[in-house]
């Protein structure tokens, strides 16, 4: 296993236990948020335990933590996997919505939340295939 840079942003929110606060957070804004419901709740699993897990790894080592997600399911190949979902501009939206409120409620330092914010940002703009 690599060892984590200081500086990467894994470490620098805080390891494990931030990444998974901040996965956490989000999914449960996703659910209480009425406003969230459709369409990014809409294209989740009723039982978010499995969207949560796969977040918190993929998070891990896009963060530049351990690839947790690529040792146990492989490349993550984000746009094929969520290809049979609608990924509109309003889903991006909610997601980034959610995202960034669960930032914001986790602490970090403010440059590193824009450089997430921006991080983020292109990858769900990436993510649209409607």
């Amino acid at each position: 296993m690599r060892a984590e840079p200081e500086s990467a942003p894994y470490a620098r929110l805080g390891g494990e236990d931030a990444v998974r606060k901040l996965v956490n957070r989000f999914y449960d804004l996703m659910e209480s948020e009425a406003q969230w419901q459709t369409p990014l709740r809409a294209i989740h699993p009723q039982d978010l335990s499995e969207s949560k897990e796969k977040l918190f790894l993929f998070l891990s080592g896009w963060l530049g933590g351990p690839d947790l997600y690529v040792q146990r399911f492989g490349h993550p190949r984000l746009r094929a996997r969520h290809g049979a979902f609608p990924v509109d501009d309003r889903a991006r939206d909610q997601w980034m919505a959610c995202m960034l409120q669960a930032m914001r409620e986790v602490e970090m330092a403010p440059e590193l939340y824009v450089h997430l914010r921006d991080a983020f940002q292109r990858t769900a703009d990436f993510m649209r295939n409607r």
